[in-house]
């Protein structure tokens, strides 16, 4: 590709609203950034990476000091401390080596185990690079994702992983699996084309996010965001914020002050008494002083880190890895539970359920047609090519094995026109077993019905029973044709064939689950970033009342207290992003 010469606007905007660009179209949010398609100069990129940083996560700095200060942090050591030097002072080195080594036991223990866990895992960062396609000067060249600046214009194919939070000025049959911020096993479809935000902060169809996956298609976008501001990053940098303390930290640092001011009261109430009755000053001092070491528990700290250790093991023999000792007293007191839905309580898989015909009746004759009209290819390690629905059906364990495309049920595939987001619709040519040539349309429900003439009344009711038990629907028609290969004008006057229902599968011991919680006395609520009407399809599956149901819309209009009265009525929170589940 030849070089060229571009120019960057001047006064970029520093700072664009992802949901706002979203709503732009490319050009307007290429204005907005001071860029052009065909992206920055080298020295409009350098001087930003100067002014916004490096696209990097912002993490946590591991510090010898401050990993053995948050073991310090207990009142109880501070009065141990103080207890063995009292005791060394006041002549007993046995008590005082006794006291200092079980604190120093203890303290070493913590420091030694949460050090060596904050440098592997900040050598685990450290050692991750990726690079990128981006646009610089005119041409395109391979640069690390940390020196990406907002304005810089990124190709993007299938397996690459979004290097930052970019408005698509450019996609061709482009999806993203959005599992990492959704938690949703469907891959998002994504165009260029303007759209307003959706419930949920990420759903934006016409942007794609930081560490989300590129599942099929390709894409030109331009990055809006980096590093820390991205949705992926604002969730890495709540995650390296400190901690808010447990209830059984809160508990034991109360019994360590009521201790300290027990010993204090105590040691000056003794000493006053001793002295008010004319004993000797020192004899007064001492006495009161062991008192004071008396009532101090020198074992609390080493019986605490013994028996949360014990827990932990117990739990590590039922595959519970547990990262902070002080949460397993949280565990055991847990009153409500909120957990996600896809992969927690489903298989997060898309699986093929069924397929019917409009009078609501099992239809074979649908599912060969679409077994025959499906871009994925069944090898020895299972399904390839195509979107997951075509691969799902592939994998159903009622549908004819594909060894190729032109022997499926008799049929021969003649020609094929691809499945695009535009016309939401695949369609191949085929000769049916008695010679006859047909042409077989598959692809979003409304479109084929939109497309075929005189459907079955029935059809749309049956439709809406599918979508209302929470499948994601893909319907078949067919009309006679001249053969040869399909063009976009062969997809109209169609006949109505029947539906494909998927769905992702509740886990088999999901429900008993749900039942044991709840005998233990802990109520469960979901919180997944699907639908609602899909989530309480899955409740219901379980065994569990959906009851209302919150969208991520509702709560953001809501303040902390009226959350706190929604949150006992409520079972579903739906179409919530990451930072709210947060």
């Amino acid at each position: 590709m030849p070089r060229t010469t571009i120019s960057t606007p001047a006064a970029p905007a520093e700072v664009l609203d992802l949901r706002h660009a979203a709503a732009q179209s490319p050009d307007e949010t290429l204005t907005a950034l001071g860029t052009t398609s065909e992206g920055l100069t080298s020295d409009e990129a350098a001087n930003r990476l100067a002014r916004v940083g490096h696209n990097v996560l912002a993490s946590r700095r591991v510090t010898l000091f401050g990993v053995l200060v948050r073991q310090l942090r207990n009142p109880l050591l501070i009065l141990l401390l103080g207890a063995a030097m009292v005791s060394g002072v006041t002549g007993d080195p046995t008590d005082a080596i006794i006291i200092s080594s079980i604190v120093v036991l203890s303290v070493g223990l913590g420091f030694f185990n949460e050090y060596r866990s904050e440098l592997a895992a900040a050598a685990l960062h450290d050692g991750i690079h990726h690079q990128t396609i981006v646009w610089r000067d005119g041409t395109s060249r391979t640069i690390d994702v940390a020196d990406l600046v907002p304005g810089d214009v990124v190709e993007l194919s299938v397996g690459n992983i979004v290097p930052a939070d970019m408005r698509l000025i450019r996609a061709t049959q482009f999806e993203c699996d959005e599992a990492v911020l959704t938690g949703e096993s469907v891959p998002a479809e994504k165009s260029a084309a303007s759209a307003e935000p959706g419930d949920s902060s990420v759903d934006l169809p016409s942007c794609s996010f930081m560490g989300t996956v590129v599942h099929q298609g390709s894409a030109r976008g331009v990055v809006v965001s980096t590093g820390s501001a991205t949705a992926f990053g604002k969730i890495a940098v709540g995650l390296s914020e400190h901690q808010a303390e447990t209830a059984f930290q809160v508990g034991l640092k109360s019994f360590s002050k009521l201790l300290v001011v027990v010993a204090a009261v105590l040691t000056i109430s003794i000493f006053v008494i001793n002295v008010a009755f004319s004993r000797p000053l020192i004899d007064a001092l001492l006495f009161s002083l062991a008192i004071a070491i008396g009532i101090t528990p020198q074992l609390l700290p080493a019986i605490v880190s013994v028996s949360l250790s014990a827990g932990s093991r117990q739990l590590a023999r039922r595959r519970v890895l547990v990262k902070r000792l002080v949460t397993i007293e949280d565990l055991g007191n847990i009153e409500v539970l909120f957990c996600d839905k896809t992969g927690t309580l489903t298989d997060g898989a898309i699986t093929f359920d069924r397929a019917l015909g409009a009078d609501r009746a099992a239809s074979d004759h649908a599912l060969l047609l679409g077994l025959v009209c499906n871009e994925s290819t069944m090898t020895d390690a299972g399904p390839v090519g195509g979107n997951s629905l075509d691969q799902a059906l592939l994998a159903a364990p009622d549908a004819t094995r594909l060894n190729a495309p032109d022997g499926v049920g008799g049929f021969t595939r003649l020609g094929a026109l691809p499945f695009d987001h535009d016309r939401q619709l695949a369609s191949v040519t085929i000769n049916e077993p008695d010679g006859s040539t047909l042409l077989v349309t598959k692809g979003a429900p409304e479109v084929v019905l939109s497309r075929c003439d005189d459907a079955p009344a029935g059809a749309s009711s049956v439709l809406d029973g599918l979508f209302n038990d929470g499948a994601r629907v893909v319907a078949i028609a067919t009309k006679p044709t001249h053969g040869g290969e399909p063009v976009p004008d062969d997809e109209h006057g169609l006949s109505f064939v029947g539906f494909l229902a998927f769905v992702d599968r509740p886990k088999a011991d999901a429900g008993e689950s749900i039942r044991k919680l709840n005998d233990l006395g802990v109520a469960v609520k979901i919180i997944t970033g699907d639908n609602g009407t899909v989530a309480a399809k899955v409740c219901r599956d379980i065994g569990m009342e959906p009851g209302a149901v919150l969208t991520g819309g509702q709560l953001d209009a809501l303040d902390d207290d009226e959350l706190a009265v929604a949150i006992p009525e409520t079972t579903v929170f739906a179409r919530v992003s990451p930072d709210q589940k947060s």
